[in-house]
C-alpha cells in the first residue's frame, strides 16, 4: 500500500487529480498494517534462542575465519603469491594446527607471528568494531541534521 502511495500522490498532485483524497484516507491502514508487522516481528524475534556452545563449536572447526587476517599480514609483509599460498592451506579445511604450523613458517616479523598466533576464530573480529563505531557516528550525526 505505501508503495502504490509512493507512486500515486506525487502524480496526482502534479495533474491537479482530486482522487488522492481517497489514498490520504488509507493512510492509516497502511501505517497501522506496518505497526502490526513490526510488533509481530519483535514477538518472533524474541522467541529466538541462542545456542553458544553450537557457536563455540562452529568457530572452533573452522578456522578458515582467520584467512582473512593471515592474508593480509602476509601482504603487509611483502609475501609474494599470499592468496595463492594461503589458499592451498585452506581449501578443503584447516585445523589450529595447520594454520600455526603455515604461520610459525612464514617470512614475518616474530610480532607479526605473535599477533596471529594469539587469533582465534572467535576472537578475530577484523575492522568490524572500528566499521560500526564508523556508522554509528555517522548515524548519530544524521539524527543531529
Amino acid at each position: 500500500m505505501l508503495q502504490h502511495f509512493s507512486e500515486k500522490l506525487p502524480v496526482s498532485r502534479w495533474q491537479r487529480d482530486l482522487s488522492d483524497s481517497t489514498v490520504l484516507r488509507n493512510l492509516g491502514v497502511a501505517v497501522g498494517h506496518s505497526m502490526l508487522a513490526l510488533e509481530e516481528s519483535v514477538k518472533g524475534l524474541s522467541k529466538l534462542g541462542l545456542e553458544k556452545d553450537r557457536i563455540d563449536d562452529d568457530l572452533e572447526n573452522n578456522w578458515e575465519v582467520l584467512a582473512e587476517a593471515v592474508q593480509t599480514v602476509m601482504r603487509r609483509h611483502g609475501v609474494k603469491w599470499a592468496y595463492e599460498e594461503l589458499g592451498k592451506l585452506m581449501r578443503g579445511g584447516a585445523t589450529r594446527e595447520d594454520l600455526c604450523k603455515f604461520i610459525k613458517d612464514l617470512k614475518i616479523s616474530p610480532e607479526a607471528k605473535r599477533q596471529l598466533l594469539e587469533m582465534t576464530p572467535a576472537n578475530y573480529t577484523g575492522r568490524a568494531a572500528e566499521a560500526a563505531a564508523k556508522w554509528s557516528a555517522g548515524a548519530t550525526s544524521m539524527r543531529r541534521g
